[in-house]
């Protein structure tokens, strides 16, 4: 697997390009960033030098195509999704994400007929480069009644959307976070197979009752009771062997400057990945 690094858990990043230089000084394979803002500001080559002299590779680029509002703004971006599928390949990468919120103020069967087109048409931009769409779902209890309409919030409730939106490119963003809030176990992630899974995230959660646990309040690998060991190793057991990257969100910006929260989260990794026998 390539462990790598969001900008979430890093404090306050002066660039991309800071991202990719400490994930590089300690030892991390991928970054996930916007591949078009640093074809933007870097231009194509420079980019690329950048990444191949850090030996980095970027693991996903995010959807920003607004999928889950009005018309006006979903083409908007729609029509935008073509140049930065075409940077992203350029900088070899092959994946990108989005997250399914828990509930909608919408008519939860209109919305899903709704964003099952959008997220299609999504897919067959993206394929068209060579990039896979990730579907992750989101688990926290609170933000199952943050809206009017229940939605998704489990594995097995989007693998049946993936099947429904039909596009082969289109598989699922596991999230160790939300894995622990649905209460999931080793077996779920065993049923699986690789190919079914675009891109992982990795992090932990306090010692609170699952109904209790915040998606804003997340602790960096170790920190807290994800079975993070057997997490990983379900992973290897099935062959994944993508991008497994930081997302640590948090209410307020963690304590300590990015060069620090980089060195605590080589630790963190280090601490995981040996546990489960996976160094």
């Amino acid at each position: 697997m390539q462990q790598g690094l969001t900008g979430a858990g890093l404090g306050k990043l002066e660039s991309d390009t800071q991202l990719i230089e400490l994930a590089s000084r300690y030892h991390f394979s991928v970054v996930d960033v916007s591949a078009k803002g640093l074809v933007d500001r870097l231009g194509t080559d420079e980019a690329l030098s950048l990444l191949e002299e850090r030996h980095i590779r970027i693991g996903a680029i995010g959807l920003s195509v607004e999928w889950r509002k009005g018309d006006r703004e979903f083409l908007e971006g729609l029509a935008a999704l073509p140049a930065e599928a075409a940077a992203a390949a350029a900088l070899g990468c092959t994946r990108c994400c989005t997250y399914i919120l828990p509930s909608t103020d919408l008519p939860a069967a209109h919305f899903m007929a709704q964003a099952t087109k959008r997220l299609r048409l999504c897919a067959e931009i993206l394929g068209a480069y060579g990039i896979r769409l990730g579907l992750e779902f989101v688990g926290p209890h609170h933000l199952r009644t943050q809206w009017k309409h229940p939605f998704i919030w489990t594995m097995q409730e989007t693998l049946d959307w993936i099947d429904a939106i039909h596009a082969p490119n289109v598989g699922l963003l596991l999230d160790a976070f939300h894995w622990h809030t649905n209460e999931m176990e080793v077996a779920d992630i065993h049923s699986l197979k690789p190919e079914q899974i675009v891109h992982v995230h990795i992090n932990d959660a306090r010692d609170v009752p699952v109904q209790d646990v915040l998606d804003n309040d997340r602790l960096y690998p170790g920190e807290g009771v994800i079975d993070l060991t057997g997490f990983l190793q379900a992973l290897d057991r099935i062959g994944y062997n993508g991008p497994v990257t930081q997302e640590i969100l948090t209410a307020a910006a963690p304590e300590g400057s990015p060069e620090e929260l980089a060195a605590k989260s080589r630790q963190a990794f280090d601490k995981v990945f040996g546990a489960a026998g996976l160094v």
